[in-house]
């Protein structure tokens, strides 16, 4: 195969993936972009998770809030659990890795807040365990996963929302993650400071 031809082909198949996320995901990005907002008008503050390029996303969405996304507004409450690397490697050494979220989320975590968890496979336990303690933690969960929603899809309760990218190819999930924590930063901004 042609190098440009191998190239393209990853342009064509993320186009593909997008579309058919979009079509599928719109309505329940935008609702949960609504419960990010009502989350942080009732002050609560969104925890966010993941590994490797889903820290990556938990990291950028936090930074995005915190910062600006494309507006200037006040910083609005958000904490990515995947940065602190003394807190990390504490946890990994005492306990265990699976608890490296999930002890975070019950130290920081309130009613009001909400739990933003990123899974390209939608099974990395110790995601998993943050959203069992988010759910002690009486916490609203977002999810975005991919492939079948992996063990995610199971333990989710009626009130969370699993945003799952209909792909199987991790590559094209975590493009299409970044895609929709754009789409929820600036969501929320409309819903918060209005404008195009």
């Amino acid at each position: 195969m042609d190098l440009i031809d191998r190239v393209s082909g990853h342009f064509l198949e993320s186009i593909a993936v997008k579309q058919e996320a979009m079509e599928l995901l719109s309505p329940a990005i935008a609702a949960a972009a609504e419960q990010m907002v009502a989350c942080l008008m009732n002050e609560g503050k969104i925890l966010t998770c993941g590994n490797g390029g889903s820290a990556a996303d938990a990291q950028n969405f936090a930074a995005e809030m915190v910062g600006r996304f494309e507006k200037e507004r006040p910083g609005l409450a958000a904490i990515s659990l995947a940065t602190d690397s003394s807190v990390l490697s504490a946890i990994g050494n005492d306990y265990d890795f699976d608890m490296v979220f999930s002890k975070q989320v019950r130290a920081l975590g309130h009613t009001n807040d909400l739990l933003l968890a990123i899974s390209a496979s939608g099974n990395a336990a110790n995601v998993i365990e943050a959203i069992y303690a988010a759910h002690e933690r009486g916490m609203s969960v977002i999810a975005l996963t991919g492939m079948d929603g992996g063990k995610v899809a199971e333990i989710l309760s009626p009130e969370d929302i699993q945003l799952i990218v209909p792909a199987l190819r991790r590559c094209r999930i975590q493009e299409v993650h970044t895609l929709m924590v754009h789409a929820l930063c600036d969501t929320i901004d409309y819903m918060l400071l209005g404008g195009e």
